[in-house]
């Protein structure tokens, strides 16, 4: 979108703004969908969990390397063997995870589970939610900036055909923005329901 006013600038700043902040809702999204249990094990499982060493908590990723050396299985080794102890209590403590780990004093393995019928449309379910929390978060976001735009339209600012050129290239990012969360949607979907 090319402007030539300062005011035509300021929608090309909106316009910029809104394709950074659907930008971080999608981040958003994918560190989400990282969560959601698949019945195959996956780092990004317990990386948003915290773990208290060193009198701070910490992210787990920064006190520990975590792999997966079998499908089913996660395997956690602490940089120092010292935090295995409060890295093992972090993951049980945990209930949304809902995994146990053992310990062998000196990696922590994690045993995931295979999902039930019930567990994996249970799974689904959580998924969904995730989605519709996304395309919330998409629609707040195009009526912040398409509110920006109509109050600069009403103030004589930018011309009429201006916002109704705006509103269209908001209307195509949000499109943009729903047709790849409903893809990626579909894929974890398809993931979670593979037995």
């Amino acid at each position: 979108m090319k402007f030539n006013s300062k005011a035509d600038m300021d929608l090309n700043q909106s316009f910029a703004l809104l394709k950074q902040k659907l930008a971080t809702a999608a981040d958003h999204f994918d560190q989400e969908l990282k969560k959601i249990r698949t019945g195959r094990a996956h780092p990004g499982m317990v990386d948003s969990l915290m773990v208290e060493v060193y009198g701070q908590n910490m992210p787990i990723r920064a006190c520990a390397a975590i792999s997966t050396p079998e499908p089913q299985l996660l395997q956690i080794a602490p940089f120092d063997a010292s935090n295995l102890d409060a890295i093992s209590s972090a993951i049980s403590k945990d209930t949304s995870l809902g995994l146990n780990p053992v310990d062998d004093g000196r990696v922590i393995r994690i045993q995931i589970p295979p999902l039930t019928t019930e567990t994996r449309q249970q799974m689904v379910k959580l998924l969904h939610g995730k989605v519709e929390e996304s395309m919330v978060a998409v629609r707040q976001i195009r009526h912040e900036i398409l509110k920006k735009a109509e109050a600069a339209e009403k103030q004589k600012q930018i011309g009429k055909s201006d916002l109704e050129r705006l509103e269209k290239q908001i209307d195509e990012a949000v499109a943009e923005q729903k047709t790849k969360l409903e893809a990626k949607t579909a894929a974890k979907e398809k993931e979670i329901l593979t037995v």
